[in-house]
């Protein structure tokens, strides 16, 4: 069983995260407000339970991510933790008179926005707005945001490509990241890019597993680690219902009934589905991390909790004899499955 101070590698960098890492889109207030002495009580509680991975992005709250770890980690040892924060979808100011589109985030600055923007120079300038925000001198993980078409990608690998290579050839970062849902643009940055890990969002879950046949394989060949989020599936892996979401979207029939199969399994083996679900998402060889979020120190907590919480062998069996994940796929305890891991 995985224990969150256990630490893994990214890639052939010289950054190890912890194996339970915390993402911070929450913490900007997605989908609710999150007050900001709330949101810096939380990330202080997950440096005293020993996480040392957190994951941010600009268009977190439109910088409110950012800023609320900046007004804890400075105050901590910088080895105590490291941080990884995203180029590609940066913030820009509201032209006079101009009407902001609809944000996922509440609470954010009624003045900004964002934009899709892959060049290098934009890259660049973002990476120092970030570093503004988050009140340090760098970052060690610069993450490539959702160029999630075949356009996009090509204008990240001929401008922001090249501008976190070069960060990472002068040791400004240590590592280099993507971040996409899509199996396939990921697969295409494995092959023709030099990276050191994936934020892979919802594509490697008790629900989903586009990613276990070519993109999880490949990764193994490239030693690219995974990041692995969105691992409840956005709440159908949470809570099953009717109404509940998969990726941030309203969830299938087909989906829900699968959910509640699941869930019926952990039921007779006592186990919460949470903890299942994110158990599986660790358990394959090119998954560094989980990263989930949370917006108080109860869920953050929680997460601990589920992480760690005790599961029998039968259960992963039961669920691949009634076809609920596949007979391949590695699950928790399985010799083989896990990665070389330890402690730095």
């Amino acid at each position: 069983m995985a224990h969150r101070t256990d630490r893994s590698r990214i890639g052939g960098s010289n950054i190890w995260i912890s194996r339970l890492g915390m993402g911070t889109s929450a913490l900007g207030g997605l989908y609710q407000p999150v007050e900001e002495e709330k949101a810096c009580a939380t990330i202080r509680r997950a440096l005293e339970l020993e996480i040392r991975y957190f994951d941010t992005a600009p268009i977190y709250g439109l910088g409110n991510s950012e800023a609320r770890l900046g007004q804890v980690l400075p105050n901590a040892p910088r080895d105590s933790f490291v941080i990884g924060t995203r180029v590609g979808r940066p913030i820009r100011t509201l032209a006079p008179g101009e009407i902001n589109i609809k944000q996922a985030w509440l609470g954010t600055p009624p003045d900004k926005s964002w934009e899709f923007d892959f060049s290098y120079d934009r890259v660049m300038r973002s990476l120092d707005e970030s570093l503004k925000r988050l009140k340090l001198d760098r970052v060690d993980i610069l993450i490539i945001h959702d160029p999630d078409n075949d356009n996009l990608f090509q204008q990240a690998m001929s401008g922001a490509y090249p501008a976190v290579d070069k960060l990472r050839r002068e040791g400004a970062i240590g590592a280099v990241g993507v971040g996409v849902d899509r199996v396939d643009i990921l697969a295409k940055f494995a092959r023709e890019a030099d990276i050191d890990c994936f934020v892979l969002p919802g594509r490697y879950t008790l629900l989903n597993q586009t990613a276990l046949d070519d993109l999880l394989p490949l990764c193994v060949r490239r030693n690219i680690s995974i990041l692995n989020a969105v691992v409840y599936q956005s709440g159908m892996l949470a809570d099953p219902k009717p109404e509940a979401m998969v990726d941030y979207s309203p969830a299938s029939v087909d989906y829900y009934k699968k959910a509640l199969r699941i869930k019926q399994v952990c039921d007779r083996y006592q186990v919460p589905i949470k903890a299942a679900a994110m158990q599986f998402s660790l358990a394959h060889p090119a998954v560094a991390a989980v990263l989930n979020g949370a917006r108080s120190i109860a869920e953050l907590e929680e997460n601990v909790k589920m992480f760690e919480y005790q599961i029998p062998d039968d259960l992963w069996k039961e669920l691949k004899t009634e076809k609920l994940i596949p007979m391949e796929a590695p699950i928790p305890g399985e010799q083989g499955s896990m990665p070389s891991k330890g402690a730095q």
